[in-house]
């Protein structure tokens, strides 16, 4: 039986609420693509290495991954209205706090207030979208309102670079001010108000494990920079701790009745899979985001502007192709697209693995459209087969975790490939003054190559998601009960 036109139809109600939703997100992604391009000015005037200057980036993320787990609590306690408002609130406030910073430890610290202020943001407000559109239609919804979001790794490094070339390096920060004002009068205006549920005291234990464990893990990733060896005690230390509260708290939710992330999702294939193909793609994504800017200021000396249009072919790849992905997703399912962007991702990212000093830039720059279009086709494919595998209940549940893979697997992605990164410059500064601009080139290219082994893994999740996609639309033909969730229903 096939479902009506009328029934597949999206509202104007929903789109109403996705545009505010989307005005909201922009600004953290605004600002995470604008501190990018930033990272070699603020390095320079905070005097701080690279290694060190990333922690701008990767303490925003982490603290974004720490207050995502509350998400579903706050939403079915408070409200999602409130909880969407506030967030925005706390974060335009963050903003400004940083901007407002002296020195680097105060920069990082109010970047993770700010992102302890914005971590809901996005999860809060794709659960408003998720309630409103219902599963047959998360595909369409979720492509078609990513791609005003996709304009801001275009729009973000060009806006940065026109701030720090024309002002200082804090207004890149004092911009999302004025955004923040606006998105807290539309979302008042627009946002509807769902009543409360009944819940349980917040599990207190497991956000303590969460929250301590997974920045423990990254924080000995980003110490292999510092001390230069893999068996530092700095560097055991602190992921053996994360790496052990991470496992406590995974047999802790197990065995309580409410805990903070429901884990019994994972027992689905299809939810599973696309969860962790996002892991790995957020990995790639967001520490590419991290290499290129600083390629194209200290390797090719281009200015902050020009780096900014430099960085931008990425993301108009991908907001190109999302509309398509979303509508190709609700026709053949997610697994086949996202392992088809997966690897586009990781073949457009080998030119970059051997990168040199003198590479043509129109080269460079077709690669990163190109490879844009892979992360389109493999980022959103993921979540809506992700999301399609539920239950409309298990959305407040399921929201959340995503976004943490999501925010967790950029967060280990630059402090990685950061590492990687400054391990390689350091041995470049030894070559003779002659060969060290092509040594420093090389070792991009060697950083890339990781980026390449970090999408490269996501192929495996990608063909069980495929398969667990396949197996349930047999299911659904043969008359037999397909895996839970919404699936089935899209399928009918």
């Amino acid at each position: 039986m096939t479902s009506s036109p009328e029934l597949d139809k999206i509202s104007a109600h929903v789109w109403r609420i996705s545009a505010v939703v989307v005005l909201g997100s922009i600004m953290s992604i605004l600002d995470t693509t604008i501190v990018n391009v930033a990272l070699d000015t603020l390095s320079r005037d905070l005097h701080t290495s690279i290694d060190g200057i990333q922690w701008v980036a990767t303490g925003y993320l982490l603290s974004l991954a720490a207050v995502i787990p509350v998400t579903g609590w706050a939403a079915r306690r408070f409200g999602a209205k409130p909880v969407y408002l506030t967030s925005l609130v706390l974060f335009t406030a963050g903003s400004a706090l940083c901007g407002l910073a002296g020195t680097a430890n105060e920069l990082i610290a109010f970047r993770v207030l700010q992102g302890i202020g914005g971590g809901m943001i996005l999860p809060v407000g794709q659960l408003m979208m998720a309630e409103a559109a219902g599963p047959k239609r998360m595909g369409r919804v979720m492509s078609v309102v990513a791609v005003p979001a996709m304009l801001a790794p275009i729009l973000g490094p060009m806006i940065g670079g026109l701030i720090l070339e024309n002002t200082a390096w804090r207004w890149i920060f004092f911009v999302n001010v004025p955004i923040g004002a606006i998105a807290v009068i539309a979302g008042l205006r627009i946002l509807p108000t769902v009543a409360r549920q009944p819940v349980q005291s917040l599990d207190y234990k497991g956000l303590a494990m969460l929250a301590i464990g997974l920045p423990l893990i990254t924080y000995g990733l980003a110490e292999i920079g510092v001390t230069n060896s893999f068996t530092a005690f700095k560097v055991v230390l602190p992921i053996l701790a994360g790496a052990a509260l991470v496992a406590l708290f995974a047999v802790y939710s197990l065995r309580v009745r409410r805990p903070l992330l429901n884990l019994r999702l994972y027992a689905r294939r299809t939810f599973a899979s696309g969860s962790i193909a996002m892991f790995c793609v957020g990995a790639a994504l967001f520490g590419g985001m991290i290499l290129l800017p600083l390629y194209w200021q200290t390797i090719r000396g281009e200015s902050v502007f020009i780096t900014g249009l430099l960085t931008a072919p990425q993301g108009l790849g991908a907001a190109i192709v999302l509309p398509l992905s979303g509508r190709l997703t609700d026709r053949v399912g997610g697994g086949p697209l996202t392992l088809f962007g997966v690897l586009l991702t990781s073949a457009a990212t080998v030119p970059f693995a051997l990168i040199g000093a003198h590479t043509s830039i129109v080269l460079l720059c077709s690669m990163m459209v190109v490879r844009g279009f892979g992360i389109g086709f493999a980022f959103m494919p993921a979540m809506a087969a992700a999301y399609a595998a539920l239950e409309r209940h298990e959305l407040a549940d399921a929201t959340p975790q995503l976004n943490i893979l999501q925010r967790v697997g950029g967060s280990i992605g630059i402090a990685v490939l950061t590492v990687v990164l400054q391990r390689s410059l350091t041995s470049a500064l030894a070559q003779p003054p002659a060969h060290r601009l092509a040594a420093a080139a090389s070792a991009y290219g060697t950083a890339f190559w990781w980026a390449v082994g970090l999408t490269l893994a996501a192929v495996i999740p990608s063909i069980v998601l495929a398969r667990a996609e396949r197996a349930a639309r047999r299911a659904h033909e043969h008359g037999t009960p397909p895996e839970p969730g919404a699936l089935a229903e899209a399928m009918a």
